[in-house]
């Protein structure tokens, strides 16, 4: 048997999680259906009507329910990681492309959107995975073949 190799690994769970099914999809639907995940807590139960959140989660409501912003910025984001995790040739010469961090960052503020929005709870579980895979990586030393193969040119974006 051969070695895993981390990040290629954490590469196919970040296009999964942020593509096949979960966080860009999960923002499509969550522009239809918003909900606000997180409104169980503290929220008062009442007999018609459900858990009505409660009112320190206000601000919440009005950012996922009443304007998508969080879901708009989850698309854009989960469409920027699918740019960097499945790139274009063009792509390849990019510091961002090359940096195992900068996937950890942006895949960390897609954990951080998706979690929000009741649609987008699998895509912050996958992207946390994708997280916690990458800085196996890391921990290894991993790095990428690019990164090796442009070692030493200057000029490199």
């Amino acid at each position: 048997m051969g070695n895993l190799i981390w990040h290629e690994y954490s590469r196919l769970v970040s296009i999964t999680a942020s593509v096949c099914r979960y966080a860009i999809w999960a923002s499509f639907f969550g522009l239809f259906y918003r909900k606000f995940f997180w409104d169980f807590v503290g929220g008062t139960l009442r007999d018609p009507g459900g858990i009505q959140p409660s009112p320190n989660a206000e601000f919440f409501i009005i950012i996922i329910v009443k304007a998508p912003v969080v879901q708009i910025l989850s698309i854009i984001l989960g469409a920027s990681i699918l740019a960097v995790e499945f790139p274009l040739p063009q792509v390849k010469q990019f510091s961002l492309y090359r940096s195992i961090v900068g996937r950890i960052v942006l895949l960390l503020f897609q954990v951080f959107l998706t979690i929000l929005f009741y649609q987008g709870t699998n895509a912050a579980i996958w992207s946390l995975i994708a997280v916690i895979c990458y800085g196996r990586s890391l921990m290894l030393g991993e790095t990428m073949q690019e990164a090796k193969d442009n070692r030493g040119k200057a000029g490199m974006a």
